[in-house]
């Protein structure tokens, strides 16, 4: 989580000054030789980016599912 107040400006700063593209709020990511493919949710719906690398990306909760401790590994 950034301190940015989760405004999402960490990520879009660090790509302007490195000067990478960027793909913001990434639910699904997947490599290809030199490039990745970032799949965000906008307001119509979904949205594929293929960004070259290398790129800043920030992530959305929905790109990883939550592992939950069981009891015995808690103990």
């Amino acid at each position: 989580q950034a301190i940015d107040d989760d405004c999402n400006q960490t990520g879009q700063l660090l790509a302007a000054m490195l000067d990478w593209p960027q793909g913001t709020f990434a639910s699904r990511v997947q490599l290809e030789a030199g490039h990745v493919l970032v799949e965000r949710e906008v307001d119509g719906g979904l949205e594929t980016l293929r960004l070259r690398l290398p790129a800043v990306l920030t992530a959305d909760l929905r790109l990883n599912e939550p592992r939950y401790a069981t009891l015995p590994n808690i103990m």
